[in-house]
């Protein structure tokens, strides 16, 4: 199964695995989700057009451009010219889009891979994106932004977004974990529990309620677009989370928001379960053993996230934990496990 929960054909060998990347992006569906996000879209949107005097004249690269909306609100700012990259054929229909709209003379669109292909320009003064992925980073499309920045953007120029931070928290999910995970010690009557071990190492996409949240949240990483290297996306860092209430802790939950810093004023948004709706909902991290808790008790830990070996835009992560409990003689209780997004 695909994130999204479609059937999805065989994987292809490592080798071939960048290749089958590009070709997902190709087909309308997932640009028409992305579009119709309106968090995701509305936010670019503002960010860009509201903000005139950055853009005015300026020369804009838009680092996997897709159908070209961020390329198009860039010249509805007042960009000079815009570059848009990418390795997928959308950048068929992205030419005539930008055609239909009278922006042909004001857009290239280049296919090919940010780090094969050349500019009609040495540098540029903006670089957008909307590199983010499921949990943030997966697809690794990062690395190719700050690819891009460090080859052709100007001294003193800007990235938007320009800042991201990742976010756990606790939540009880007892009806979903049976659907999702138990369901398989029984199937049409047959003992599938070997699988079970497998699908709680895959964590799950999906929309999280606010109410079966238990914990605060802590951050776990913060990126600075415009600073971080792309070794620095293999990290390890701790968390410390505290109960709200008593309940039972099925799961850990990840999401993202992302900052644009603006001379009008910052602009951003969250993915988190108290927020609005977006298409890359919430990463959920299902625990081998629920955790039962008290108001004011603690879980804290360490987090470590790498990209896979052989498929760079899948990541491997690790999350340790101690549950600390409220009663005196409690003895803490530590776990960890291996998860990996794919």
């Amino acid at each position: 199964m695909d994130l999204d929960g479609k059937t999805s054909l065989p994987k292809p060998d490592a080798e071939e695995s960048s290749d089958y990347y590009f070709q997902s992006y190709s087909h309308f569906s997932i640009h028409e989700e992305m579009l119709k996000d309106e968090v995701r879209t509305g936010t670019y949107r503002r960010a860009i057009v509201e903000n005139p005097e950055l853009f005015k004249d300026k020369v804009v690269l838009d680092v996997g451009s897709g159908t070209g909306i961020l390329s198009m609100f860039a010249v509805q700012a007042g960009a000079r010219m815009v570059i848009g990259i990418d390795c997928s054929e959308i950048v068929t229909q992205a030419r005539e889009i930008a055609k239909a709209n009278g922006f042909e003379d004001k857009i290239t669109f280049i296919k090919g891979k940010v780090e094969e292909v050349e500019l009609p320009v040495d540098k540029v003064d903006i670089i957008v994106s909307e590199w983010m992925g499921y949990f943030l980073l997966y697809e690794n499309m990062l690395s190719t932004v700050l690819y891009a920045r460090d080859k052709w953007l100007k001294p003193g120029g800007h990235i938007l977004p320009d800042k991201a931070r990742l976010y756990f928290c606790g939540i009880e999910d007892a009806d979903y974990k049976q659907e999702k995970i138990g369901w398989w010690s029984n199937v049409y009557g047959f003992d599938m529990t070997c699988i079970q071990k497998i699908a709680m190492q895959e964590p799950l996409i999906d929309v999280v309620e606010s109410h079966s949240v238990v914990t605060n949240s802590s951050q776990i990483v913060e990126i600075d677009i415009n600073k971080i290297g792309k070794d620095e996306l293999t990290f390890a860092s701790n968390f410390h989370l505290t109960c709200t209430r008593n309940d039972i802790i099925h799961a850990l939950v990840a999401y993202f928001d992302v900052q644009f810093s603006m001379p009008r004023g910052n602009l951003g948004f969250s993915t988190g379960p108290m927020d609005r709706y977006t298409h890359w909902k919430q990463t959920v991290f299902y625990l081998n053993e629920p955790l039962s808790v008290y108001s004011g008790e603690e879980i804290m830990g360490e987090f470590s996230c790498k990209p896979n070996a052989k498929n760079p835009r899948e990541m491997d992560i690790m999350v340790r934990y101690t549950h600390k409990g409220a009663v005196e003689n409690f003895k803490p209780v530590s776990h960890s496990q291996q998860y990996f997004l794919r």
